[in-house]
Parts: C-alpha cells; sequence; structure tokens
C-alpha cells in the first residue's frame, strides 16, 4: 500500500483519549476537561445552539488544556488568572492548528483565557470568540465548584453563582451568564458533575460514532501530540517517545517491514508511554532505586497505556504494540504475558526502541550510557527472554546509527520538534495574535 494508506478511526474517541492524557499530567484532577465539556455543553443547549456546535462545545472542553505541563497544571488548579495562563493556550494552540481535524478547536483554546472585553478589540470570528468565552466560563465555574462536587455542592452554589455574575460584560459575555443562571437552577446540572456521572456522561457520548478516514501521515501527526502529552509529565523524559519512535521505525526498515507496517510501528512509538501518567512525579523523578511499592506503580504504565488507546474504535494492532512494550518471549516481562506466537515484531521492535532510548537518555538517578554499555545490557536482556534476540541483533547490527536516532543527533532520521513545542514565555497579560 501507499504512504496515504488510511485508517479508520473514531476521531470523538481520540479526543477523549487526548482529555484522560491530560487530566493525569498534573495527577491532581482527573476529571476537569470531562466537566469543563459538560457545562460547555449546558450553556450551549440553552442557548439553543445547533446540535453540531453543541456536540463541538464538549469536545473543545475536553481539549481546552491539551497544552498544559505539570508545573501550568498546579497553577491553573489555584489561580484561574496568573502571569503564565496563557503559555498553556498558546501550545495548545500550536499543537492542534495544522492538524486539519481538530484545527477548528485551535483558535478557542488560545483564547479560552482572554476577558470578554478584551476579544471584541481581537481580529477574530464571532464564532471563535464566543466558543473561546464559553469555554472560560466553563472553566471558571468547574474552578470554582470542584472542591464542592463531593460534599456540599447544592449548598455552595450560590456563591459560585453570585462570583460569576460579578464578572458579567468584564470577563464573560452576559448572555453566557444569563444562561448560566438558568441551567443551575437545576440540582441535576450540579449532581452530574460528580466523579461518576461525569464519567459516566463523557462515556455516553464516546457512543456517538464520529469515524473518519486518517491517513497514516495525519494518525502520526495526531499521537505525535499524544506523546508531547506525556513527555510533559517530567522534564527528564522530554522528547523520549518521538526518540523511541525514531528508532522504532528505522529498526522496523532494517527488519525489512513494509513502508505502511514501518509508519505504523513509529504511530506506536509515539503512543506508548501514555500510560506513564499514572505515575506519580515524585516516582518518575526519584533520583535513586524504586522501592517495591513503587516499582509495582511503574510496572502498571504499560497496561495503563493499553487502557487508554482500546477504546478508540480504527486503532486496532497499534494500541498493542504499544502496550505489550514490556513484555518479552514465553511469558517474561509484564503486565499481560502473552504467549510467544501472540507477540509480533512490531512489538519487539518498540520494546528494544524503548529500552535502547532510556539507557541512552540523562535520567534524574544516571547520566545516559555509552553505546557499549547499552548494547551489553541488550544482550543480557535478550539471554534472559526479555527482549526478542533477532530485533537486539538489528540494534547492534546498525548501534552507531541507533544511538545517534536515540540522542536526536542523526539528521536523517531524528525528528526534532523543540521549536514547535517548546514553551513561549508570554509576558504578563500579553496577547498575541496566532
Amino acid at each position: 500500500m501507499s504512504s496515504q494508506s488510511a485508517l479508520n478511526i473514531d476521531l470523538r474517541q481520540m479526543i477523549i483519549a487526548i482529555e484522560t492524557s491530560v487530566s493525569l499530567v498534573g495527577m491532581n484532577d482527573t476529571d476537569h476537561g470531562k466537566r469543563v465539556g459538560y457545562i460547555a455543553s449546558q450553556l450551549a443547549r440553552q442557548l439553543g445552539f445547533s446540535q453540531q456546535d453543541i456536540q463541538f462545545s464538549f469536545e473543545l472542553g475536553l481539549l481546552h488544556d491539551c497544552g498544559v505541563s505539570t508545573e501550568q497544571m498546579s497553577s491553573l488548579a489555584n489561580h484561574f488568572d496568573w502571569s503564565g495562563t496563557h503559555v498553556h493556550c498558546d501550545i495548545g494552540y500550536r499543537l492542534l492548528k495544522d492538524f486539519e481535524p481538530l484545527a477548528k478547536f485551535a483558535t478557542p483554546i488560545f483564547y479560552h483565557h482572554t476577558p470578554w472585553d478584551q476579544l471584541g478589540t481581537l481580529d477574530i470570528s464571532t464564532q471563535d470568540a464566543g466558543m473561546a468565552n464559553l469555554i472560560s466560563l466553563s472553566d471558571r465555574i468547574d474552578l470554582l465548584a470542584a472542591s464542592h462536587y463531593q460534599t456540599d455542592i447544592l449548598l455552595a452554589k450560590k456563591e459560585i453563582v453570585h462570583s460569576i455574575t460579578n464578572h458579567a460584560g468584564d470577563q464573560f459575555d452576559p448572555l453566557l451568564v444569563n444562561a448560566f443562571r438558568e441551567v443551575e437552577k437545576s440540582e441535576a446540572f450540579w449532581i452530574a458533575l460528580k466523579d461518576r456521572h461525569i464519567v459516566r456522561y463523557t462515556w455516553d457520548m464516546g457512543q456517538i460514532k464520529s469515524n473518519r478516514p486518517l491517513s497514516l501521515p495525519q494518525l502520526r501527526q495526531l499521537s505525535l501530540i499524544m506523546s508531547y502529552i506525556a513527555d510533559q509529565k517530567s522534564p527528564f523524559t522530554a522528547q523520549h517517545s518521538v526518540r523511541v519512535a525514531d528508532l522504532a521505525k528505522y529498526l522496523a526498515a532494517a527488519h525489512g517491514l513494509s513502508e505502511e507496517q514501518c509508519q505504523k510501528v513509529e504511530i506506536a512509538g509515539l503512543l506508548h508511554d501514555l500510560g506513564k501518567l499514572h505515575a506519580p512525579g515524585n516516582i518518575l523523578e526519584k533520583p535513586g532505586p524504586l522501592d517495591d511499592t513503587e516499582r509495582f506503580i511503574m510496572d502498571q504504565r504499560s497496561y495503563e497505556t493499553y487502557e487508554i488507546l482500546r477504546h478508540i474504535n480504527g486503532l486496532g494492532d497499534v494500541a498493542l504494540w504499544a502496550a505489550y512494550h514490556y513484555e518479552g518471549i514465553n511469558g517474561a516481562g509484564y503486565p499481560f504475558h502473552p504467549s510467544e506466537r501472540d507477540l509480533s515484531a512490531e512489538a519487539g521492535i518498540i520494546a528494544v526502541a524503548d529500552i535502547f532510548q532510556a539507557l541512552v537518555q540523562d535520567r534524574p538517578y544516571r547520566k545516559g550510557m555509552p553505546l557499549h554499555k547499552v548494547l551489553n545490557i541488550l544482550d543480557e536482556l535478550a539471554d534472559n527472554g526479555k527482549l526478542q534476540k533477532d530485533i537486539v541483533k538489528l540494534a547492534k547490527k546498525f548501534g552507531t546509527k541507533c544511538f545517534e536516532i536515540s540522542k536526536g543527533t542523526d539528521q536523517d532520521h531524528s525528528q526534532n520538534y523543540s521549536d514547535l513545542f517548546s514553551e513561549v514565555k508570554l509576558p504578563q497579560n500579553a496577547l498575541t495574535h496566532p
């Protein structure tokens, strides 16, 4: 097949997977994006929006924080307005603006922390301004209410409404505030925001089919967005997923896989570490050996990768290749222990690429290793049945090239997205037009 082969991916499920990943970056609140999506969709329905715009509002709420980092998540959870607020808006905009299926969300995300009375002075469409402010309002409602959902939300709602109303006309569009004052009268609106209910609501919304063909280059670009989110969990794993994907694609080609399979392996490499988001930052950045409890937590991450990806209709074997990257032959590894016949070459390639790159990369507990030490460790793991020997032989045969790709110094194969995804430190209260 050509490089333009397509997979029929459920885009709604992929958006939910992005929100699931984002919600785990800071580990403080795993339902914020879901609740913002719910609130926005309820306000949109109250305002008589079309069904298409209601669905857009929900998805925009899911995606609105896609550019956030661990450090930013903590500040945003405690302060709606602070000097670095627009950093994650800018990053989210740049993550989505060139990806056609999600590009329509980019401009509202860029402006979702811009006050309503400033939006009217900017050269953006009325639709984008309205959607940006809808998410701004929904975001603020959730920020004010989050600590009350499981206890006294029906008692606290009066103070929340008062706070929102005080900002009608400056921070928020008065029409949106009026819509909020109508929907909040229903106790069901607030009760639905409790954890178990909002998860179910999101699940139900995810059943609305949104399948569309994505070319492999498009799916790769979408996976790159998700890998960026995963690698924001710790500065010590910056670009780890990208380097693993680079190396996995190179090894797949050396193994003789077709061009289409090589592209799918690259996509799986980009997605393989999403489960890492479930691990607390203090474990990921511990400057020493993990104890048994910490190791147990870390050993769950490949299952969590599978749990994030398995709901995405159309992804198929790519999800398994990503999730099996800690599996070995004859039941060695974890957490699924597939039989040797069920462990594909593609999964074995990602396993070797992941370990190779991790050993080369600086980590909090050690410096990156030289090539000869990396190859010795790979040999030992292959002898113990934890890696496929034929893949390790390939890594040894092309050791220098694999080392350069893992370090990001090989210009022919390595991708460098530091310019695209580096954080732009915006001055306080500054706005730059996309």
